[in-house]
């Protein structure tokens, strides 16, 4: 389960079957907040520069 902050709350939608990057709560290990998402084109991207491995 993660949380996204405030700042970006607003800006950015999240969807099912996006790719993020979180971070773990320090004093709560199965919490985290979302950090970044990446869209579609980006998610190629990072696959095709060997970044990312499989398929999501």
């Amino acid at each position: 389960m993660a949380r996204i902050p405030g700042k970006m709350k607003k800006r950015i939608w999240i969807r099912e079957g996006d790719v993020v990057i979180i971070i773990p709560w320090e004093f709560q290990n199965e919490k985290a907040d979302v950090v970044w998402r990446y869209t579609g084109p980006q998610v190629d991207w990072l696959q095709r520069k060997g970044f990312l491995k499989g398929s999501s």
